[in-house]
């Protein structure tokens, strides 16, 4: 293959046996045969165990690992997660519901979202989450709330911070957001609020996600520390935590490297130094697909192989209403195609095939893959996509045209 053509970062997460892809050690015929089903997502909890555990090691140890469980609620992974994170971070009332019968204590769940609704306020207050604030009149409302209850709501304020996230990735502050309090109107607000009316508990500084850049995610964690140090010094009352907020991001496409956590890490000891007076706080990295996105893959099986005028397509029983951002419409600008295989034919020996790979729907968005390179791929061979642990089912159109959901399995 031409050098000059930008290839995926390998995918070495998974074990092969005699070619085939394996995940906690079953093949994908074995895990089809356990479900049923000829189409699925398997998550590999060692890697999702793995991946927690190289963030622990690179991070300092007092700083706390949370999960966002939008990246992926699938119940038996939270339950699992459970164990290797030391908290939750959920948005919405079903999220909270699932991190509580984890045996998450709600002391260490957050409640974040821009239009949390009366009944998730009531719930949150009753549960003892921490609602993570994001406008005033929310903030209202959730007072007015715990004085019906009979109980203090516990409130961070969710900061929208006037530095923007570097370089690539998805932005979720600096400018004008749906996401938190303006950084200045809250600065403002701090010295004014009666805080005899609910229990405070800090900061969530939140700028945006899936960054390959650790010189970008540095910079943000720099400005972050110094926006933190400037609201913790403006609140009469005592800070306790401070959400530092995530932003790893995973290689999806083709000339994308995997984050080098090592810099990323050492800038933040070198913070701590830095700022004694956060030192001593409860500090939280919130990470989502970056902690599941590389253990799951979406499964789906070749039904058919046709040629229309020089185009091979492979047609599949999988497509966008099981895996949206795949097809490329969840946030792409232009398609790229995630990292693909034939995965009962892992062996490198056999002979490469150009392929497009579409899915049972009636419309052109339905593309699995745009002419990619596949090792001999045949009617009834599984084609998997990698890097799928994150935003699957729960983020796809699954009653779209009425085709069966999808099926998952933990392994």
């Amino acid at each position: 293959m031409n050098k000059s053509i930008p290839v995926h970062a390998p995918m070495v997460q998974f074990a092969t046996r005699d070619g085939q892809l394996l995940l906690g050690g079953f093949t994908l015929n074995e895990i089809a045969d356990m479900l049923g089903k000829r189409v699925f997502y398997a998550y590999d909890q060692q890697v999702v165990k793995a991946q927690i555990e190289k963030v622990h090691a690179a991070i300092p140890a007092q700083i706390k690992l949370h999960y966002a469980i939008k990246a992926n609620p699938y119940p038996a992974l939270i339950h699992t997660m459970r164990n290797w994170v030391e908290g939750f971070d959920v948005a919405s009332q079903k999220e909270m519901l699932l991190a509580l019968q984890s045996g998450m204590p709600a002391q260490d769940i957050s409640f974040a979202g821009p239009s949390k609704q009366e009944n998730e306020l009531r719930a949150a207050i009753v549960a003892g989450v921490t609602l993570h604030v994001e406008s005033e009149r929310e903030m209202a409302r959730a007072l007015q709330y715990g004085k019906e209850i009979g109980r203090k709501p516990i409130i961070a304020f969710r900061v929208n911070p006037a530095f923007e996230l570097k370089a690539s990735g998805m932005k979720m502050g600096g400018g004008p957001k749906q996401f938190g309090i303006d950084e200045e109107h809250l600065l403002q607000m701090l010295p004014e609020l009666n805080y005899d009316d609910f229990q405070f508990r800090g900061f969530h500084i939140f700028w945006g996600s899936q960054n390959l850049k650790q010189d970008a995610i540095i910079d943000a964690h720099n400005n972050t520390f110094a926006l933190a140090q400037k609201l913790v010094s403006a609140t009469p009352a005592t800070t306790s935590t401070i959400n530092i907020g995530g932003g790893f991001g995973i290689p999806y496409f083709p000339g994308e490297r995997r984050l080098d956590l090592a810099p990323i890490g050492e800038n933040l000891t070198r913070l701590l130094s830095q700022y004694p007076e956060l030192a001593k706080l409860e500090l939280i990295i919130e990470l989502g697909r970056y902690l599941v996105a590389e253990a799951g893959v979406y499964a789906c099986q070749i039904t058919d192989i046709k040629e229309s005028r020089g185009q091979t397509y492979l047609i599949t029983n999988g497509g966008l209403h099981h895996h949206l951002s795949n097809s490329g419409n969840f946030g792409q600008v232009i398609r790229k195609n995630y990292p693909v295989a034939i995965g009962n034919k892992m062996n490198d020996r056999l002979q490469v095939k150009q392929v497009m790979a579409v899915g049972p729907l009636c419309t052109p968005l339905d593309t699995l893959a745009d002419k990619v390179h596949l090792r001999d791929p045949q009617e009834g061979d599984w084609l998997v996509v990698f890097q799928s642990g994150a935003y699957g089912p729960t983020a796809s159109p699954q009653d779209f045209l009425g085709h069966p959901h999808v099926s998952e399995i933990l392994l």
